[in-house]
């Protein structure tokens, strides 16, 4: 295992002659979440660097990921280009810092994306494509005119550079006035008044290219010809130096195909200062290896120690016009890989009307480049790492490659978005290669800017955990200088994990519990009992609107039987992950059970899959004969993909198909072969019956988890994700005699209520709408103190009375405290100060112990925007963010009369309003500055305006229950 990857493998409970120590898992920089830390212009000093670090390490961040972005205006005279030697200056400091606070770091491997490019990169390693020219000719024609190919002239510019707002520009920390950079409406549109190479021009920041092409001639590829009688002829060598063709067509017809390599022009995308240029040729090995090189220079001489790794966000090349979909030696590497020459096929690979033999030259067109960006690309890159001592994280997602492979190959896998079929593939990869983290580019966009609460993002952890990912990256922090006036430096597409926003104050209360979940998630192994193919080979031979494919996860297979099963695998509680085929390579029988890497998996389940790689049906029937029981779910696999050998291949395959013998069983059909079996039917819930595969029963209750294997038992994540409280008994898809339960909000645990029935465990459990808890499950009978539940023990009675409403800090000023009898959001009170005000504010009351003799109460506080810290009698018992507001309250803290105290923060929203309509210029970054997410919220400069939002409700809204527990 790689030496800088920490994780925590120690089982919590020690069991000796039935004992059981209660332990919490220890943490450490890695079981604590992480933010992607934006470092904009890399105008960074080392005194607010520190401070910026102090004030992340205090909420309980583990690291930070480094990503230098566009600058900020106002800022240009401390703009840092990147990777200079001022820049390692600050990084090193950074490092430094790291190690005091017990903090690690990744940085991206370059600024923006996609990865790699910048001034290092001229137009031998940028990316390229290819275009091309036909010709159809008679019997002792030639072709007229040259064989030429003049790329024409072509700029994509982000269209909301740093602009005026109301006529005044935006001032830095010292007041200086902004440098007046393009508008929207001066944006270059001539390129030829561009110098090239493009990084020669001044003022890229302001200039925000995307993607560039400029006005050339093509270097010509291949040149070839091909008769109406299947004849194909190589006449590259018979072009001239002029582009004249001395070659005439033989007796027949004849096309000739000219292939020129194009400069597909994508920039780096939100570069930041001295970053800005080309974007590399990922299907190049010399590419990367020359871009790399600007990071071996930079770093000579100095201490990358506190360095965890590097990390690479998703491929986002194609993003532009066009697709990079070609590399200097292409057609060798397509004879070396796929067996034949591709130049003898042209005519098929860009035929407009698809037949089976155009698919499949298509298929092996587009495995070569799968191939290239694995091979060139992502392989290259992580020894690159390793030679330095470090790992990689990698978002694979979006590239033309089985991303299950590139995934594979990488240190961390990552994954972002919302589905849990997406976060599937990253995981997957993680869980069946034995990779102990799977991360998450986590919170990107969960709502509108500003409107997203703690609780929405602890929601859409949650889901993340329930997917497998166990190594949380937010998305993310700007780095702001302190004395920047309010709001600071903001990124344009994100949740803003930022010290100015009012939910810092109970930011930590969701990074512990995320520490605990993730102290749980990254111990033990996965354990799953379906590995579902991934039908890569189906989606790459079929036709489509470009030549290649991209892969994220279910784009594509929408209408595919692989999705309908893995959406029924996800709904009825199967544990299940997608394998590629070179994973499959790596499994093995271990009795019955498939051995992976990372795991022991019970069945395979082809989801009507077409196409199979000849090895792969190979491995299947060997590993069937070995005694694995292979899924069938409707049709058998009918044939090889690809062109090469396809009669020799075919032939092999249909040999294998021949000898599985199908009988009848009832629904079913099974064909035994050696120790195992193949199983054929159109219900799938049947076949994994039959496989010996069950799901966890606990999603019939609304529930949803995830399972990690132990010594002796296992954990278990687990979820309410339903609208309605769960106070019932649970069972468990996995034996046990006993368990613990850990509750990682308010960081209780005790020996669970387990029972067996009919041979199944069960637990008792009980989880609010939005609530989560970590079971450890055991073989053993377990000892200790009792988990406390609680049931309702009499009626709920509101707290009423004189309700003193007092702002403790937030801004723009504090409102003058306030009284009121029912509970309503500070909006509404006297001071106008109240409708934009952003903070956290107190709302306190007076009220008597109730009557009776119950052991605990159950303290409710209604309504809350957005979350709470309740303070009884002084003494803090816990910060609550929702969705439920509910805190249970031992008899043994209740007085005669009480104190409460409620410190409720809010969002930026209002404040952010207050800034619209005063028109303060708060909007002050390059290139894309802050765009909206919803069209509604664009103004006139097509940026992000929040001038005709109502205030947002804020504050404790109620009724306050205090309910008897018994």
């Amino acid at each position: 295992m790689i030496k800088r990857l920490i994780f925590t493998t120690s089982l919590l409970s020690v069991l000796i002659h039935g004992q059981a120590q209660i332990k919490w898992p220890e943490v450490n920089a890695v079981t604590k979440p992480w933010t992607r830390w934006w470092w904009m212009g890399s105008a960074v000093n080392p005194k607010d660097l520190t401070a910026n670090m102090e004030q992340y390490a205090a909420v309980g961040l583990g690291g930070l990921e480094i990503t230098p972005i566009y600058g900020v205006g106002g800022y240009e005279s401390k703009f840092i280009d990147y990777l200079s030697p001022h820049w390692m200056q600050v990084f090193s400091h950074t490092l430094s810092e790291a190690k005091r606070l017990n903090m690690q770091i990744d940085m991206a491997t370059g600024s923006g994306w996609p990865f790699g490019g910048g001034p290092l990169i001229g137009d031998a390693e940028a990316c390229k494509n290819f275009v091309y020219k036909t010709w159809t000719l008679k019997a002792g024609e030639t072709v007229k005119e040259p064989i030429t190919f003049e790329q024409q002239p072509y700029i994509e510019a982000i269209g909301n550079t740093l602009t005026e707002v109301n006529n005044v520009y935006p001032k830095n920390a010292e007041g200086e006035a902004v440098v007046k950079v393009l508008k929207a409406s001066e944006k270059v549109k001539d390129v030829s008044t561009l110098a090239e190479p493009v990084y020669a021009n001044k003022n890229l920041q302001a200039l925000a290219i995307d993607q560039l092409k400029y006005k050339k001639n093509l270097p010509v590829q291949v040149v070839m010809a091909y008769g109406d009688k299947g004849q194909a002829i190589d006449i590259t060598a018979n072009v001239g130096t002029n582009g004249n063709l001395n070659w005439k067509a033989p007796a027949g017809n004849w096309t000739v195909y000219a292939l020129f390599m194009g400069w597909h022009g994508k920039m780096v995308e939100r570069a930041a200062p001295g970053a800005e240029g080309n974007a590399i040729d990922h299907f190049s090995e010399a590419a990367l290896k020359k871009y790399l090189s600007r990071f071996d220079t930079a770093f000579a001489g100095n201490d990358l120690s506190q360095l965890r790794g590097f990390f690479n966000d998703s491929y986002e090349v194609d993003d532009a016009r066009g697709q990079s979909n070609y590399t200097p030696g292409f057609f060798t590497e397509f004879k070396a890989r796929r067996g034949y020459d591709l130049k003898l096929f042209l005519p098929q690979l860009l035929a407009k009307q698809r037949d089976e033999l155009s698919l499949r030259i298509l298929y092996d067109y587009r495995q070569t480049i799968a191939d290239l960006l694995l091979d060139k690309f992502t392989i290259p890159w992580r020894q690159w790492a390793q030679s330095k001592g470090k790992i990689v994280r990698n978002q694979s997602h979006g590239s033309p490659a089985n991303i299950l492979d590139c995934y594979g190959v990488v240190d961390i896998p990552e994954t972002e978005g919302t589905e849990l079929l997406r976060f599937k593939f990253a995981v997957s990869a993680a869980h069946i290669l034995g990779k102990p983290l799977a991360s998450a580019e986590a919170a990107t966009w969960l709502n509108e800017h500003f409107k997203t609460s703690l609780g929405d993002v602890k929601t859409a952890i949650d889901k993340y955990f329930i997917g497998g990912v166990n190594h949380i990256v937010y998305h993310g922090t700007a780095y702001s200088p302190m004395n920047d006036q309010w709001p600071g430096w903001l990124f344009y597409a994100a949740v803003h994990f930022q010290p100015i926003h009012p939910f810092w104050q109970h930011f930590g209360t969701l990074n512990n519990y995320v520490t605990r979940c993730q102290s749980f998630l990254q111990s033990g192994k996965p354990d799953n009992d379906v590995l579902l193919y991934f039908p890569f080979s189906d989606h790459n031979s079929e036709p489509g609107r470009d030549l290649l494919h991209h892969y994220d996860g279910m784009k594509g297979f929408e209408n595919t039987d692989f999705n309908k099963v893995a959406e029924e695998l996800l709904q009825k509680g199967y544990a299940f992950d997608f394998i590629s085929d070179k994973q499959l390579e790596q499994v093995t029988m271990n009795g019955a059970l498939l051995k992976a890497p990372g795991g022991n998996y019970r069945t395979i389940v082809l989801a009507n899959t077409k196409y199979l790689p000849l090895t792969t049906w190979q491995k299947l029937a060997a590993l069937a004969k070995d005694g694995a029981r292979i899924i069938v779910y409707k049709n058998l696999p009918g044939g090889v993909p690809g062109y090469s050998q396809l009669e020799t291949r075919q032939k092999q395959f249909a040999d294998i198909t021949a000898a599985l013998k199908f009988s009848a069983e009832g629904a079913l059909q099974k064909a035994i072969t050696g120790k195992g079996m193949f199983i054929k039917g159109d219900d799938i819930g049947q076949l994994l019956t039959a496989g010996e595969v069950k799901p966890e029963p606990m999603y019939e209750l609304g529930l949803q988890c995830i399972r990690r294997k132990l010594i002796d038992g296992n954990y278990y994540f687990i979820s309410n994700t339903s609208n309605e409280a769960v106070n019932k008994w649970v069972p468990l898809g996995r034996k046990a005699t006993s368990a613990i339960v850990f509750e990682p909000m308010q960081q209780e645990s005790g020996i669970a209520r387990t029972r067996i029935v009919k041979g199944v465990t069960e637990v008792y459990v009980q989880l609010q709408p939005g609530e989560s808890c970590v079971l450890q499950t055991s073989g053993t009978t377990l000892k200790g103190n009792a988990y406390k539940y609680y049931n309702i023990g009499g009626s709920a009675s509101e707290i009423k009375g004189t309700w003193t409403l007092r702002f403790m800090m937030g801004g723009p000023d504090l409102p003058k405290t306030a009284t009121m009898t029912k509970l309503a959001s500070w909006t509404e009170v006297p001071d106008p100060l109240g409708k934009v005000f952003s903070g956290t504010a107190q709302y306190s009351i007076h009220f008597a112990k109730p009557a009776g003799t119950a052991p605990a109460y159950a303290l409710d506080l209604g309504k809350v925007a957005h979350s709470a810290e309740v303070v009884l009698n002084g003494k803090s018992l816990a910060t609550v963010l929702g969705p439920i507001y509910r805190v249970t309250i031992p008899a043994s803290q209740l007085k005669a009369d009480n104190v409460l105290e409620v410190n409720v923060t809010n969002g930026m929203t209002n404040r952010i309003i207050a800034l619209e309509q005063e028109g303060v210029s708060w909007k002050k970054f390059y290139n894309v500055n802050f765009p909206a997410r919803l069209p509604e919220n664009r103004d006139a400069n097509g940026l992000f305006t929040a001038a005709k939002w109502q205030p947002e409700t804020s504050g404790l809204l109620g009724p306050v229950t205090i309910t008897p527990l018994k």
